[in-house]
């Protein structure tokens, strides 16, 4: 083991080899892929900055993939920061160009993402992976839920940036938080990046090519389906912490077709979120998560 006082290098944790770009190229960058481009870099502050820099300079094209070792300056929803040790999960933002897709639809990019990355994982780690919304990756982690991944989007230039960041191999002394998890954790039955990686942008190919062909109907895509069977937030009693400060407590009923949360509240009012920070109350899982 490597004393604590060692200097860091990239070999410092056999645990934790580097990603092999020269395999994931190979096996993601085809002629009639989704994916044109693909990098590794030892550490950034923001995939999601850099690649939202490149996006409004006109610079990008569709289906680059940009990857991170270390994240020094992840950030998730609400401006959160989101740090791991190095080479401890995957880190990474895509960009997308949605095109002839009303742009009023492409709010369900970021959902998209938590579909394809719940079915990917489920596949290649064989952890059965639950989604919060809007953005949150649960795990099952000694009979509790806890967050092992997040994902953030935003428009840059002609498209949009979709983060990924998802806890792997994070031991229970390394959770930034006791609401949090990793892959490991949770029994994964794989913690190879590369396996997961590959996984998780093959199944986020095949969700935005059945959506875009769709022309972003998320029902008729099969999108809005897929999202409601994994989402851990319906049939539970929630706290909606809204922008401004406001609240709203009610059963999460539904998750509509432009993707917001259908909150049941008092007097059996339906009021559909489209924003907001949630809290799950009261569920199948129990306690405050």
């Amino acid at each position: 083991m490597t004393p604590p006082d060692a200097p860091h290098n990239r070999w410092s944790d056999l645990d934790r080899p580097p990603l092999n770009v020269t395999a994931l190229r190979r096996g993601l960058l085809r002629p009639d892929a989704l994916w044109s481009e693909l990098e590794v870099v030892e550490t950034t502050g923001s995939t999601n900055s850099d690649l939202a820099e490149l996006a409004r300079s006109g610079g990008l094209a569709e289906g680059t993939v940009l990857v991170a070792e270390e994240q020094t300056a992840g950030r998730g929803r609400l401006e959160r920061s989101w740090t791991a040790p190095p080479r401890s999960g995957l880190f990474f933002s895509v960009y997308l160009e949605p095109g002839d897709v009303p742009v009023e639809r492409w709010g369900w990019v970021p959902l998209l993402a938590g579909v394809a990355a719940a079915t990917g994982l489920a596949k290649s780690a064989g952890v059965d992976t639950a989604l919060k919304w809007p953005n949150d990756l649960l795990v099952t982690v000694e009979g509790e839920e806890r967050k092992a991944g997040g994902i953030l989007g935003e428009f840059a230039g002609d498209g949009i940036v979709v983060g990924l960041g998802i806890n792997v191999s994070l031991r229970a002394d390394e959770l930034p938080a006791p609401t949090a998890g990793s892959l490991a954790l949770a029994g994964a039955v794989s913690t190879d990046r590369e396996t997961l990686l590959r996984a998780v942008l093959r199944s986020l190919e095949h969700w935005y090519g059945e959506w875009k062909a769709a022309d972003g109907d998320a029902s008729a895509s099969g999108l809005q389906a897929a999202y409601t069977a994994g989402c851990a937030t319906l049939d539970r009693t929630v706290r909606a912490e809204l922008p401004g400060g406001n609240s709203l407590v009610g059963q999460a009923v539904a998750i509509d077709g432009d993707g917001r949360l259908v909150l049941s509240t008092e007097g059996g009012l339906q009021q559909p979120v489209s924003a907001g920070d949630i809290v799950h109350l009261r569920g199948a899982a129990g306690g405050l998560t």
